[in-house]
């Protein structure tokens, strides 16, 4: 539930930020300051390697919000899913440990929008995170780019996804939602 609040609070910072400093291009990098509370952590006593995907959440909620896209989303009953993603730990986060989530769009393909997510501590980098996510419609369907970007706008500035990030894609896949599946261990 605390991720809950926490949503709420940068969100509404977002809307904030948003009126007072205009809108972050495409490109742009979303900083947010949070601390490493008591239930982020394990009994290893340093964040739990669940809690930073949430907390990346947030980041993308800030980003969502202060690039103008969210709003976009909401009203045409548009929304994102994370259909993969990876994080890569270099140091761990400790209780009261104040870092911030930096987060940016990396590029996108035929089907899908990357974003990069960083827990920073005094420009250092602890931990990384490389998400893929699919914009779908509320009515049904996937949304495309060419929807996408008639209402936004293309992007521009936003560099190309390096090819190993295409390639940690396609090998992470799973089949489609409407092919099987079958749990098989080999």
């Amino acid at each position: 539930m605390n991720v809950m609040w926490r949503t709420l609070i940068v969100m509404l910072t977002a809307r904030r930020r948003l009126r007072r400093g205009g809108r972050l291009g495409p490109s742009e990098i979303s900083r947010i300051r949070l601390t490493t509370l008591l239930t982020d952590i394990d009994l290893l006593r340093h964040m739990n390697n669940g809690r930073y995907l949430s907390l990346f959440d947030l980041g993308r909620w800030d980003l969502l919000v202060r690039t103008g896209l969210w709003d976009v989303m909401k009203s045409r009953g548009w929304y994102a899913v994370v259909s993969s993603e990876t994080v890569t730990f270099r140091k761990s986060l400790n209780l009261w440990q104040r870092f911030d989530v930096e987060s940016r769009m990396i590029g996108h393909d035929d089907k899908a929008v990357y974003l990069e997510h960083r827990a920073v501590v005094g420009g250092e980098v602890y931990a990384r995170a490389i998400i893929r996510a699919r914009m779908m419609k509320r009515s049904g369907g996937t949304l495309s780019h060419a929807e996408l970007f008639a209402a936004v706008g293309r992007p521009e500035g936003v560099p190309e996804v390096d090819e190993w990030v295409h390639e940690w894609a396609a090998a992470s896949a799973l089949p489609p939602t409407r092919a099987e599946a079958p749990s098989v261990w080999n």
